[in-house]
């Protein structure tokens, strides 16, 4: 049998322990440590949960030059493996899609000219993230 001040050590370390796990998962990055503003205007995820999970997002952003900080936020959206995730990225003072289809194109096409930047992760978990992906934005 362990002595009494052996099981409190045990217990002292596993309360360690668990503190900093949770401390650990308190600080992982998320959506509000970029420093831009960031609204998701419209989202899109496919019904069928017996193939592959498709994501689509409509985000408008405030600052249109923090192009580093709209990957990170794709990076940092829901993801499934073998899945699809895009985000397309609007200028918040500029039209932004409120309904997103799974079909190219996957909103109005009205709304291609504001399109900032597109950002895809794929099936393979390929990340592309393209700048103006439409031509010249409004």
């Amino acid at each position: 049998m362990l002595s009494k001040r052996v099981k409190y050590i045990l217990l002292g370390l596993v309360v360690l322990l668990v503190g900093y796990i949770l401390y650990d998962a308190s600080e992982e990055p998320g959506i509000d440590d970029l420093k831009g503003t960031y609204k998701e205007v419209a989202m899109y995820r496919n019904e069928n949960n017996t193939g592959p999970i498709i994501r689509i997002y409509a985000v408008t952003v405030s600052d249109t030059t923090r192009w580093d900080e709209m990957r990170q936020y794709g990076d940092l959206m829901l993801y499934t493996k073998y899945g699809n995730t895009k985000v397309y990225f609007f200028p918040a003072d500029k039209p932004a899609p409120l309904e997103l289809f799974r079909k190219q194109p996957n909103f109005d096409r009205k709304f291609e000219p504001y399109c900032l930047a597109l950002y895809e992760k794929d099936a393979m978990s390929q990340v592309t993230f393209r700048k103006k992906p439409f031509g010249t934005v409004q």
